[in-house]
């Protein structure tokens, strides 16, 4: 028993004693290796003393807690804990108790922490969900989740912060075991937008996350911008498209993300609309709001459409009926993948908005 724990504490040491393009087990191909180097440079992930990364093992419930301490720069000190298998001897001991204090973790009914097993992909999502803010739920329509299930809200925001997407059959396995390289994967996500860009269905209309996109309006010219804003208005925000006007005022922010059923667009706290549902076929239809009358179409695709920006040539044509009763004229607006939304013109031909430039 002695030489298991002499062991265990070993491993978990995790000491980086080598640079990331020397680990023997971690070449550049490797679907994790920008995760994996990005949270070494910022000292979250460390590697084994043997010079290896172990990319493809799982991560213990420790390893885990030791990365996120890493992150929020908890105390590492080893100290007594609430949990009953986890005591204060325990290498990790330190960076659990504050994760628990902080709430973080929780441990098991009996008091245990079971520090030892390897995190599911279920557990991941709780702590994920309470370590990084998001302001808003996608819908959850994985086969294998359930509005009854305690991980469905968990699994709402991760979704909606694009740290998950789920499989590509619609399931989300919230029993299956999840690997050093894949919690990785899931911390760069919730820290840096660019690597959010990975979590996105086959063609995506989700905008480039790294990028600005400039558009010309009928109240002018807009930017939007997709950044990291702590707080507004005394809410907490998390990562959100602001959108903002020629002379830098703030418009507004908003949020846009996509499931495997459908794109939506809309405000922090507030209303959300899908622009766009899945498979996308002409004729396809559905409704934004209760009150509105009228169900937005898909009238056509592969439209060519011209913006200042550029022509594109596979556009979806989403068209929304005039409605006299809610003072709506009705307008048609143009999806493209990788775009969303690139131009909206209004039945009498006025142009809304278009696509002025991506910077």
């Amino acid at each position: 028993m002695k030489t298991f724990l002499i062991t265990i504490c070993f491993l978990l040491t995790l000491s980086l004693a080598f640079p990331i393009a020397a680990a023997s087990d971690l070449p550049k191909a490797h679907p994790f290796y920008d995760e994996i180097n990005y949270l070494i440079n910022r000292d979250v992930v460390r590697g084994y003393p043997d010079g290896t990364m172990r990319p493809d093992v799982g991560v213990t419930r420790a390893e885990a807690v030791i990365m996120i301490g890493r992150l929020k720069g908890f105390d590492s000190k080893q100290r007594a804990t609430n949990f009953s298998d986890v005591p204060a001897s325990h290498q990790a001991s330190g960076y659990i108790a504050a994760a628990a204090t902080a709430k973080l973790i929780t441990g098991y009914p009996d008091g245990t922490y079971r520090p030892n097993n390897t995190i599911t992909r279920a557990e991941m999502a709780f702590i994920l969900s309470r370590l990084f803010i998001v302001p808003f739920r996608a819908g959850v329509s994985f086969t294998d989740i359930s509005p009854n299930m305690p991980v469905y809200e968990p699994i709402q925001q991760i979704l909606a912060a694009n740290i998950t997407i789920g499989y590509p059959d619609k399931t989300f396995r919230p029993t299956e075991k999840v690997t050093r390289g894949q919690f990785s994967a899931f911390l760069a996500r919730g820290l840096e937008a660019k690597f959010k860009n990975d979590a996105t269905i086959s063609h995506s209309y989700l905008r480039d996350k790294t990028k600005s996109y400039i558009y010309n309006t009928e109240y002018g010219t807009e930017r939007h911008v997709y950044n990291y804003v702590p707080t507004r208005y005394g809410l907490e925000m998390g990562f959100v498209w602001s959108i903002y006007q020629e002379d830098g005022s703030l418009v507004t922010d908003t949020l846009e993300f996509e499931t495997h059923e459908a794109y939506t667009f809309g405000m922090p706290y507030s209303e959300a609309y899908m622009e766009l549902i899945y498979p996308v076929k002409v004729g396809q239809s559905w409704y934004t709001d209760t009150e509105y009358s009228a169900p937005r179409v898909i009238t056509k695709t592969k439209v060519t459409v011209q913006t200042p920006y550029q022509t594109f040539t596979n556009a979806v044509e989403v068209t929304v009926p005039a409605n006299p009763s809610f003072s709506e004229k009705g307008h048609v607006y143009y999806m493209v993948e990788g775009y969303g939304e690139v131009k909206s013109v209004e039945l009498d031909g006025t142009i809304a908005k278009e696509l002025k430039a991506v910077e």
